[in-house]
């Protein structure tokens, strides 16, 4: 028995209409039951988009769907960087925390280190201190501190990372500006007369800071407190290392305050 031409067609009309009707179907099942294969992939594309907003949502679905499983441990580090880039800091902390409190020896716990450094080392000067050019040397390097010693962690932990070079060079920034910061800590001392203070954080730049600029300062400080509190050999002892380390300078004469008469 033959089919006419008319037949074959109609069959093959109601051929395709079924696969694309099960194609439909199956789409429709992704949209409302997604895989956490899909929801990854998804979220990886908004990632690499630049889309931070959608790609954080994505993931957080992902996370609380699909806890347990390789796509969401990947998603919790895609997260912290989702996190940076959106501008979340505090956010990005807390995931980078979660993550390596939950994962202590995964083979990128280092990654999330280094975020945690470079959210704090990013934090910027708020709108007045722009404004009137405030050094932040003079302000209290909380965040700083921070951010060295999740640096710090990298480079001694994980010194194969390939994050290790960049941490240790903002780690030779961030030292020189906490040797900055004690630095005008121990000037304050000096004008307000507590010269044991001054001379402990003299001390704690050399001890802790060897080689940053702030050194010699600390060195004339230390010098002057020492003669200040009625310890001339001592203070011998730090003008000799300020010889040989800085020859041909003579230390520098702290100015009187202006209003200091005597």
């Amino acid at each position: 028995m033959r089919i006419s031409a008319l037949a074959r067609s109609a069959v093959i009309v109601l051929c395709i209409a079924g696969v694309f009707a099960t194609t439909g179907c199956k789409t429709n099942r992704e949209k409302k039951n997604p895989t956490p294969e899909a929801l990854y992939k998804q979220a990886r594309q908004q990632l690499d988009s630049y889309d931070y907003n959608r790609a954080i949502k994505t993931y957080e679905a992902l996370t609380a769907r699909f806890p347990f499983t390789d796509q969401a441990r990947q998603a919790r580090i895609d997260l912290i960087y989702a996190y940076y880039r959106q501008g979340e800091t505090e956010s990005a902390l807390d995931a980078a925390d979660t993550f390596i409190r939950e994962n202590p020896t995964h083979p990128r716990v280092d990654y999330a280190w280094y975020i945690k450094g470079l959210v704090d080392f990013e934090r910027t000067p708020n709108a007045f201190e722009r404004l009137f050019h405030a050094d932040l040397t003079k302000r209290p390097p909380v965040t700083a501190r921070k951010s060295f010693e999740a640096f710090r962690t990298v480079v001694e932990q994980y010194p194969k990372s390939r994050y290790a070079h960049d941490a240790q060079r903002r780690m030779v920034y961030l030292r020189n500006r906490l040797a900055d910061y004690d630095v005008h800590v121990a000037e304050y001392y000096m004008r307000r007369g507590a010269f044991v203070g001054a001379a402990q954080r003299a001390t704690h730049v050399l001890e802790n800071y060897d080689g940053s600029p702030a050194v010699k300062q600390a060195l004339n400080i230390l010098i002057e407190a020492d003669n200040k509190l009625g310890l001339p050999e001592r203070a011998q002892q730090v003008e000799q290392v300020y010889a040989a380390n800085f020859a041909g300078v003579a230390p520098a004469a702290r100015p009187r305050p202006w209003w200091r008469l005597w």
